[in-house]
């Protein structure tokens, strides 16, 4: 009987021991099953963590090659403005070539119409002289040779009237003193063309040659780092000789001194003018080009 109630005893307190460290056991696999999960955790977060590290990594070279690629496109870019420029600036020496040379053949021109002129007078002249001559035998006028005498109506001989000595040479045309000028400004004799220019410029005031001598010197003042003298020159073209072929050049040029003496505001109200007067010309062209530049900069 007492070792019966000692088994009793015995299988209730082992119950009641498995009974209090049942709640434990379960406690440790929940602690297991949660350390198991945030380990798994902090596994994903370092794998996305190396994969947006990739992803980043790809990202910034993808930036650096734009950035390489819109640099390159900037510099193919002013390379190709650059180029531009120059085929302009080449045109537009061009086309002042060619109007220089025009503006010569029509100084010729001039000249050769009124050699004409003058060769018609003389030649009426002449005609008229020979009409009041007394006529001889045949219907042809006696002319007496140069140095001969004839007898007047008293029967003296007396010598024959000897013609008049021609007027001396005038100075040099307008046509002489531009050609040598230009030549010497195209030399680069910069101190020599301008008083040439000058001097063409006070013996022929209203010829168009003089306009054209106005133009470059003010291109000369320019290029000597004289825009302001540069700016009254190209207004002497502007104002006093409408039908020059500079007209539009000048236009273009003065804009330029003005934007290059800080005056950009003046600058480009001369550059809408010049494509408001000549909008198919090649400065008109130019003048687009250097407003945008100048917009583009603001």
């Amino acid at each position: 009987m007492i070792r019966s109630r000692s088994l009793r005893f015995a299988a209730a307190s082992f119950l009641f021991a498995g009974l209090t460290c049942l709640p434990a056991h379960a406690e440790n696999r929940d602690l297991i099953q949660l350390q198991t999960q945030v380990q798994q955790l902090q596994d994903a977060v370092a794998r996305l963590q190396q994969s947006n590290d990739e992803r980043m990594g790809v990202l910034k070279d993808l930036v650096q090659q734009t950035s390489d690629s819109i640099n390159k496109m900037s510099v193919d870019v002013n390379g190709l403005k650059l180029s531009t420029q120059n085929q302009q600036d080449a045109v537009t020496a061009q086309i002042q070539s060619l109007n220089d040379s025009v503006d010569e053949l029509k100084a010729r021109l001039a000249r050769i119409e009124k050699s004409l002129g003058d060769i018609q007078g003389q030649q009426q002249s002449t005609n008229a002289l020979l009409g009041n001559l007394p006529q001889a035998s045949g219907g042809i006028p006696a002319v007496a040779p140069a140095g001969a005498t004839h007898t007047n109506d008293s029967g003296l001989a007396s010598a024959a009237p000897v013609p008049a000595p021609s007027a001396p040479a005038a100075g040099p045309s307008a046509s002489d003193l531009y050609r040598r000028a230009y030549a010497d400004y195209i030399s680069a004799k910069y101190p020599l063309a301008a008083a040439e220019f000058s001097d063409l410029i006070k013996a022929y005031p209203d010829d168009n040659l003089s306009g054209n001598a106005y133009f470059y010197l003010g291109e000369m003042d320019v290029r000597t780092q004289k825009p302001t003298a540069a700016i009254k020159n190209y207004d002497q073209v502007l104002e006093r000789y409408p039908d020059n072929a500079k007209i539009p050049a000048a236009h273009l040029h003065k804009a330029n001194a003005l934007i290059a003496s800080k005056q950009t505001e003046a600058g480009e109200r001369e550059l809408h003018a010049l494509i408001q007067r000549f909008p198919n010309s090649p400065e008109a062209s130019q003048a687009r080009a250097k407003l945008s530049t100048l917009h583009a900069r603001e």
